[in-house]
């Protein structure tokens, strides 16, 4: 994705001054820990010993203006100065993309505080890339609404690709394509990192690595950026990590020139409606300096709009700020901080004026996550949570702040679930910055478990909430009974019918369904009753071999069904006939005593 200034920048005396101002600033160079004799020194650094992040795409040229126009009516300022609102609109980023940066740029911050990575250093990137991300076109979690795919790489202008992902990410089978908005090739997504799992990264906590998710992919891009114990304030890490992603001087110089730009201040806009570029280099073709061909796209690929600057209120190029519509224009030639002249080219002493609009304020931002309730939430399985997992969002002076997307998740380890069976849920703060998960019900897993909660466009941290799920109380049964009264008879050497004894269980004269219950074959003494050593046997259903017709006189694990019914397995006899007794008890003290009579065998 390199642009090529020489054939990029407009011809003639305005180009020229652009070019050399645009390098004057690069020499100049507001990049941490750089000095403008150090940048007019540095050597273009080595190439990456490994594929490009961006496989070699194509890039947007699109270079920041030279002048500060006022920022679009309503935009909100981060760094601008607060007394006169002045700031490019170029200078607008989408409120999810920029939270995006500034998320990633705070958990690297953590993570690996010696890299120093700026967040915009990742709009700089971004910019160029996707046009932050076609102008911020995402939803409230920060994917994109339509895939941001580049070129094929086919070898054709771009670096020679075959499919490396089975069309996961690009949708192609035949080669691979750039994806999302920071362009990671699917190779390099998936197993392109230093320890071979690759550079895919979960930005917003939703459990997936996803290249079309602005979150994930700025974090991917972080860790790649910050790879190798670089220290982004030094101009030679800084050079290499941005070549890294695409080995182009003027691809790294294009960066500098918006990361500079950026480093100057922006303000943040709503999503979509950010400047979107439009010149964009069309593929390297082996020229000395990795530079690209000589004409410029206006198809729109990877994010562009089709021939035209979609710039706010007026045209104009991508070098030149665009002039302000009609609509704009609050009195041609007048200027506002002087009164009209009795000429009619502005208002007369004494006219009504209009107020003078106050400078946006910049919107509340929440630093914590407070959770609601001391007492941890608990429930027994299988059935709903009482209190749903809830969180207040709230800035420094401990005040409310709505309509922050906070999200819930799950851990592995429990199989409890949010309605609709989600593991995880995204739920908006209301006026009073709270944040309320829906229904969450216990599955058949008992213990302990946390849910995590977490912004998804801000960086005030994590807060967990303890959940406890209880096992089920044991089943009760005041009472067995058979469900038949046919007398139970068989001949000696023989078996029972099938399913001869069913008893049904229940409590306080209703079915009790899931009680366990024991089947022992017992003497008939009635002060003393043990298991007997002779008469009516089980089989164990479990045994193999020889050990299948050994008699088993107690059975365990017999449950009752959702009717409180049990049917006993089939019941053999031995040699022996007469009355003999079947006792079935419960852990509650319910007992039910059969009668089972063997008859003698024929001839015995």
């Amino acid at each position: 994705m390199a642009a090529t200034f020489r054939r990029r920048l407009h011809r003639g005396a305005a180009s020229t001054a652009v070019a050399a101002l645009v390098l004057a600033a690069l020499t100049a160079s507001q990049a941490p820990g750089a000095t403008g004799t150090a940048a007019a020194k540095r050597r273009p650094a080595p190439p990456p010993s490994d594929v490009p992040i961006d496989g070699g795409s194509g890039y947007y040229t699109d270079l920041p203006p030279l002048k500060s126009p006022v920022p679009p009516h309503g935009s909100q300022h981060t760094g601008q100065d607060p007394a006169t609102g002045k700031g490019p609109a170029e200078a607008g980023l989408p409120a999810t993309v920029l939270a995006a940066y500034k998320k990633a740029a705070s958990t690297i911050g953590s993570s690996d505080p010696g890299c120093r990575l700026p967040w915009q250093l990742l709009a700089g990137i971004g910019k160029v890339e996707s046009g932050q991300a076609r102008g911020g076109a995402v939803d409230a979690e920060g994917t994109t609404l339509q895939p941001i795919l580049g070129p094929q790489l086919n070898g054709r202008g771009f670096a020679r690709i075959t499919d490396t992902d089975g069309g996961r990410y690009d949708g192609d089978l035949t080669h691979d394509r750039a994806v999302g908005p920071m362009q990671f090739i699917p190779s390099t997504w998936a197993n392109g990192g230093p320890d071979g799992t690759g550079w895919g990264a979960d930005g917003n906590g939703d459990g997936k690595k996803d290249p079309n998710n602005v979150f994930d992919a700025s974090l991917a891009a972080g860790h790649y950026l910050c790879a190798g114990g670089r220290d982004l304030t030094a101009q030679d890490d800084l050079d290499r990590a941005i070549l890294g992603y695409n080995h182009s001087e003027e691809y790294l110089r294009t960066v500098l020139s918006w990361y500079t730009f950026y480093r100057n201040g922006t303000h943040e806009v709503p999503d979509g409606k950010a400047v979107l570029p439009v010149h964009r280099d069309t593929g390297r073709h082996g020229d000395d300096n990795g530079g690209r061909s000589e004409g410029r796209r206006h198809d729109g690929a990877s994010g562009g709009e089709p021939g035209k600057s979609p710039r706010p209120g007026g045209t104009g190029t991508p070098d030149r700020p665009g002039k302000p519509g009609k609509g704009h224009q609050p009195g041609k030639g007048q200027r506002p901080d002087k009164p009209g002249r009795p000429d009619g080219t502005g208002p007369t002493p004494g006219s009504p004026q209009k107020p003078t609009p106050k400078p946006p304020t910049e919107p509340a931002h929440p630093t914590a996550l407070v959770r609601v309730g001391d007492t941890d939430l608990s429930t027994t399985a299988g059935t709903d949570f009482a209190t749903p997992p809830q969180v207040r969002a709230q800035d420094a002076r401990g005040k409310a702040v709505a309509g922050i997307p906070v999200r819930f998740t799950l851990p592995a380890a429990t199989d409890a679930r949010f309605t609709g069976d989600a593991t995880s849920v995204t739920v908006i703060t209301d006026k009073d910055g709270l944040a309320t998960a829906p229904t969450l019900r216990a599955g058949d897993r008992t213990g302990d478990f946390r849910i995590r909660a977490a912004t998804v466009r801000h960086t005030a941290p994590a807060v967990e909430i303890g959940a406890t799920v209880k096992a089920r109380p044991a089943p009760k049964a005041d009472q067995l009974a058979r469900t038949s009264d046919k007398e139970l008879t068989a001949t000696a050497g023989k078996a029972f019918a099938e399913d001869a004894v069913e008893i049904k269980a229940t409590y306080q004269g209703k079915a009790a369904a899931g009680v366990a219950v024991t089947a022992t074959m017992v003497t008939a003494d009635p002060n003393n009753p043990v298991e007997n050593d002779k008469g009516p046997y089980f089989k164990d259903p479990e045994a193999t071999g020889a050990a299948r017709h050994k008699p088993l006189r107690t059975l365990t694990g017999l449950t009752t069904d959702a009717d409180g019914l049990l049917k006993l397995p089939k019941i053999y006899t031995d040699a022996h006939s007469g009355t003999f007794l079947l006792r079935l008890t419960t852990a509650d003290g319910a007992v039910l005593t059969v009668k089972l009579k063997v008859a003698p065998a024929a001839g015995s």
